[in-house]
């Protein structure tokens, strides 16, 4: 077992809830950026392209310094990584509020924001989920990663694009400000960490004053090396990625089969996507005991099923309540798996590979979410919207094989005896 940085003390417990927290009030900022700067855009141009391009900025760092950053957060302290992120939010965010006082405000200027905006998204993400093991203990790691997904989940799917509308509607400065305001919440609220989350090599001898340093290439070398050549680590992130290809291709396929085929409203479209929250939020609940009840196994199948039901539900049964309770079923099978993956792989991954490790499984598994919406546009054009849910369907299916097959119980890490006198992750949240 890897040991981890912080230093376990008393008042230690109070960094669940600070990590929740944070998680909740940074994703909600970033919903809001999300939904505001496209819409500032389309006030400076009637361009569709220009316009998508603001979306494109926010999520191309992915592509382009994930396995950089994995690099930095094995390197870096985590806190302090965090802390940056969260100044260069601000910081852009205050560029904006300062071309929009000026009147200096230009489609280059929402572009280098909403890039600034998405490489400290990589940066807060991944570092976030490295400090997770390290800032608390592995007794609470269950119901903690629960209640970080928890605060993703309703921030990102309910209240940041929601908050951010009707911000917008207010005045892009408001929605600004407001931001800004949530940006510096969760810098103080990383300062009430307790503990040091600087990364210490987990087995390697004091280096000499004349050894070599490690190159940046040859630790993202290492970070692919670890992740290829465990079956375990390398079965999840294939499933997901194939999950995520399936998810993005529904999201694409929806709004057609909604408004053309069902004749929805937008409310009732609204709604539909809800489910997948609500499901999500259910999921926070479920993910422990579930995992005590049907172990981690059988938890982790539960978001290949729920996906299964969710493409197939569309291809056979197109009425709106049935693909409304399909999307909660999704919802609460992507949450069972984002919480147990997490914890699996906090006690799996050591700790001085963990950065590296996380950013190399999100290029991998994030990277297909184009390819999702591409193809799903591409066959519903020549075969059909139904059709093409139907494929997503055979394609969820393909996976089951694998994963039962590599995906055992005996190969996941133990678990960590149930402190039941350790107090609830969220008590102070």
């Amino acid at each position: 077992m890897t040991p981890t940085m912080a230093q376990k003390t008393p008042t230690a417990s109070r960094n669940a809830p600070i990590l929740v927290a944070f998680t909740a009030v940074t994703n909600l900022a970033d919903g809001v950026l999300r939904v505001a700067l496209p819409l500032m855009a389309v006030a400076l141009t009637s361009s569709p392209a220009q316009v998508a391009a603001v979306g494109f900025a926010l999520t191309l760092p992915w592509l382009l310094v994930a396995l950089h950053v994995g690099v930095l957060v094995d390197r870096v302290d985590r806190r302090i990584l965090l802390t940056i992120a969260n100044v260069l939010r601000l910081g852009a965010v205050a560029g904006l509020l300062a071309s929009l006082a000026t009147d200096t405000l230009t489609m280059p200027v929402l572009y280098a924001a909403a890039l600034t905006v998405g490489v400290t998204d990589v940066i807060a993400s991944t570092a976030l989920n490295a400090i997770v093991p390290s800032a608390v203990d592995s007794a609470r790691l269950p119901k903690t990663n629960a209640w970080v997904a928890g605060a993703e989940t309703v921030t990102n799917e309910f209240a940041g694009p929601a908050v951010g509308g009707l911000l917008v509607g207010l005045g892009a400065a408001i929605s600004l400000g407001a931001t800004a305001a949530a940006y510096v919440v969760g810098v103080l609220l990383v300062l009430f960490l307790v503990g040091t989350f600087k990364v210490a090599p987990t087995a390697a001898p004091a280096a000499s004053a004349d050894a070599p340093r490690r190159s940046i290439n040859g630790d993202i070398r290492e970070g692919l090396q670890f992740l290829w050549r465990n079956r375990l680590l390398w079965t999840l992130t294939a499933t997901i990625s194939v999950l995520i290809i399936c998810w993005s291709g529904w999201l694409a396929l929806l709004p057609t089969l909604a408004t053309r085929d069902l004749h929805l409203s937008g409310i009732a479209y609204g709604l539909l996507l809800s489910s997948i929250g609500a499901g999500g939020l259910l999921g926070v609940f479920l993910a422990v005991p579930l995992n005590r009840l049907l172990g981690r196994r059988l938890t982790l199948f539960a978001d290949l099923i729920g996906t299964l039901v969710m493409m197939a539900i569309p291809a056979l049964f197109p009425h709106p309540i049935l693909i409304g309770l399909a999307g909660f079923a999704g919802g609460l099978g992507g949450t069972l798996w984002t919480v147990t993956s997490r914890t699996i792989t906090h006690r799996l991954v050591p700790q001085d590979m963990y950065g590296r490790y996380s950013a190399t499984a999100r290029l991998i598994s994030w990277g297909t979410l184009p390819l999702g919406a591409g193809a799903a546009g591409l066959l519903a054009e020549y075969a059909g919207v139904r059709v093409t849910f139907g494929v997503f369907a055979l394609i969820v299916v393909a996976t089951f094989v694998p994963f039962l097959r590599n995906v055992k119980e005996e190969a996941l890490p133990p678990e960590v005896e149930r402190d039941d006198n350790a107090e609830p992750a969220v008590a102070a949240v």
